[in-house]
């Protein structure tokens, strides 16, 4: 198992910067990709952000690329989001998601489906005001 714990959410204006850190735990050595998602009020959970834990390759919603950038610390087990120019849209609760190793696949737009991931935090409350 691997646990996820996110952190560095609040309240932030429009145009601000805010950093998330996802720290994992447990069996850390089976995971393969990581990701962060979100969900805003009375809306689905919808992918942000992923990376490939080994090589770093990452891959972005259309929503985000150019603000938010996400990357990775091995040896502090952490993944994290950088988000600039933040937005109100932006406001949901953040959510970290980690993929497992025993999976078989290629592309990293696989990454933008809940279904892929097997570990998930609780989340971070992200809220921009206008």
């Amino acid at each position: 198992q691997v646990q996820l714990v996110e952190s560095g959410g609040g309240l932030v204006q429009a145009g601000g910067s805010l950093r998330l850190s996802c720290a994992a735990s447990g069996r850390t050595f089976n995971i393969d990709a990581m990701g962060w998602f979100r969900q805003a009020p009375g809306k689905e959970r919808v992918f942000v952000a992923g990376i490939r834990w080994s090589v770093g390759t990452t891959y972005y919603a259309d929503s985000v690329k150019g603000r938010f950038t996400i990357s990775r610390d091995h040896a502090k087990n952490m993944v994290y989001l950088q988000m600039n120019s933040l937005k109100p849209e932006d406001t949901a609760v953040y959510y970290c998601a980690a993929v497992d190793r025993g999976r078989t696949w290629y592309l990293m737009s696989r990454l933008t489906a809940l279904s892929m991931y097997d570990y998930w935090g609780q989340g971070t409350q992200v809220t921009v005001s206008s």
